[in-house]
């Protein structure tokens, strides 16, 4: 399956935590988008929970992350997807699927993302971003934070 057909409903958000601080930073493309390997369509929003649509056919997170790995050419053991963490954007287009992996690395990967034309920022950094990358930059920070 190649990479566009695969991202056509579903995302993911790349963060790095770290283990002894609560450092948490999000990857952002050089676009300024956070969802990979593309942005949101224009209009999009963040579903509540309960307005979720249950999908009858489902795709496991890793298929993404190996993906991606392929995409910016990474380490397969470079990313971990984020048990738990599923969100619903409802787009123009229907609903998109965002997914959280996350950089096990003792320290933050700067170099290896600035030569992806990708940079790691704080959530405050992010500020003025969509509102829906905003909720869902929220909603990341708060299952990492709390979980």
């Amino acid at each position: 399956m190649n990479t566009n057909n695969l991202f056509q409903n579903h995302r993911l958000l790349l963060y790095y935590k770290g283990d002894i601080s609560a450092l948490m930073l999000f990857a952002q493309q050089a676009n300024g988008s956070v969802c990979f390997p593309t942005a949101l369509p224009l209009l999009s929003s963040a579903l509540e929970q309960e307005a979720f649509e249950n999908s009858k056919v489902s795709l496991h997170p890793s298929v993404l992350v190996n993906a991606i790995n392929q995409h910016f050419q990474l380490d397969n053991d470079l990313l971990q997807v984020e048990a738990g963490f599923s969100e619903q954007i409802d787009t123009p287009s229907g609903i998109i699927t965002v997914h959280m992996a996350r950089f096990k690395l003792l320290d933050p990967p700067h170099q290896l993302l600035q030569s992806r034309e990708c940079s790691l920022k704080t959530l405050p950094e992010l500020r003025g971003r969509p509102p829906a990358e905003m909720e869902l930059l929220r909603r990341a920070y708060v299952q990492v934070m709390e979980g």
